[in-house]
């Protein structure tokens, strides 16, 4: 399948097929892994990944594990370490060497500080966006009560009944997420690509373990203890954290306390006139910063 020079592609990684989009898989140059969140799918990057096949890159972007159309694993794990894990398998299986850069984004973030401090030799250069590392989140999940007002949604996903919402009219609670945390952006186009990822109650399920694993009674696999305890971790390479100014979902007062905390080799940028998904609000600026950054 291609659309726009993308193109779809699956590997078999840790028992199960994880299916991908690219760009520029034949040039030959470093790779470049992007990794979304919830409620989104690879198809969130179809604005970059032309724009870094472009730039030199083999630029690829998985659906997360249990997003159709990859497959819901058996192994029952949707904690961020397991996808911080199919992302490294991913990127073996394509030959990526030291030059490889990743960018995440919502969950995409914590899965890459995972990928990253798990596995500092294995990437040149890091972006996230969305959710920042460090103590700042822990922090503003305690104290912090309009963070915690915009992150209702994390609690009531611990309850069953949420499959039954989530997943009614079409998943328009989706819609109402997308509406809250991206204020004022029209999403229709993204939603349409993001629901068939989405819509069938296995995918459904597995999207909202990841939520389940993280606060409330889901699988954690003990093996990935350590992984997962870098979730939060300030990536050790060159790194580059981007959040929009009217993020919704995740308070920009919540990346700016983070910001302390950034050591020297790591820079961070707030974008104006963004929300949560400011890299489909914003693409050409977005794009520009993180192609600089990787040019650098």
């Amino acid at each position: 399948m291609s659309h726009g020079g993308i193109t779809q592609h699956s590997a078999s990684v840790n028992g199960f097929d994880l299916s991908y989009l690219a760009a520029g898989l034949d040039n030959g140059g470093p790779l470049a892994v992007c990794v979304h969140g919830f409620p989104d799918s690879a198809h969130t990057w179809r604005h970059l990944l032309p724009r870094l096949a472009d730039a030199g890159y083999r630029a690829v972007a998985p659906f997360l594990r249990g997003y159709a159309p990859s497959g819901v694993p058996t192994d029952g794990r949707f904690q961020t370490a397991a996808s911080a894990l199919d992302v490294l398998e991913l990127r073996a299986s394509l030959g990526g060497g030291a030059d490889s850069v990743i960018i995440g984004h919502d969950w995409g973030a914590p899965i890459t500080h995972i990928a990253a401090s798990h596995a500092p030799d294995a990437w040149r250069k890091v972006v996230s966006m969305a959710v920042p590392p460090g103590n700042a989140v822990g922090a503003a999940f305690i104290g912090n009560l309009a963070q915690i007002k915009r992150s209702w949604y994390m609690f009531f996903f611990q309850h069953p009944l949420s499959d039954l919402v989530v997943g009614a009219n079409d998943l328009a609670f989706i819609d109402m997420l997308w509406a809250d945390w991206s204020p004022g952006y029209d999403a229709r186009e993204d939603l349409a690509l993001l629901k068939p990822s989405l819509r069938d109650a296995a995918n459904l399920q597995a999207a909202l373990g990841f939520y389940r694993a993280t606060l409330g009674a889901g699988y954690n696999d003990p093996a990935l203890q350590s992984m997962q305890e870098k979730s939060s971790a300030i990536p050790p390479q060159s790194y580059l954290y981007l959040h929009g100014r009217t993020d919704g979902c995740m308070g920009v007062e919540v990346a700016e306390s983070a910001r302390a905390e950034l050591p020297a080799h790591a820079r961070m940028e707030i974008v104006d006139g963004a929300g949560h998904f400011l890299h489909l609000e914003r693409p050409d600026a977005v794009n520009q910063i993180i192609l600089d950054f990787l040019k650098a």
